[in-house]
């Protein structure tokens, strides 16, 4: 999963490090809008490259190293 990423996932990828992304009672939303594969979140969740239980959510340093995203502040 982590190296061969679908363009979609890519996608939601640089959706959450440009701060667009939230889960909402598990669904997760890009722009305020549920993400239309609703399995998408989870997987990214589980391979380790996002991370949060409700409300913002955000790159883990495996994600950040895959998209190429700089370090997060702190």
């Amino acid at each position: 999963m982590t190296t061969n990423l679908t363009p979609r996932e890519h996608a939601v990828l640089r959706a959450v490090a440009e701060g667009r992304c939230t889960l909402d009672q598990g669904n997760l939303m890009v722009d305020g809008l549920s993400c239309c594969d609703q399995f998408l979140g989870r997987r990214l969740v589980v391979a380790g490259l996002i991370a949060g239980t409700s409300g913002p959510v955000v790159l883990t340093e495996t994600g950040r190293a895959l998209l190429g995203a700089p370090p997060q502040a702190a």
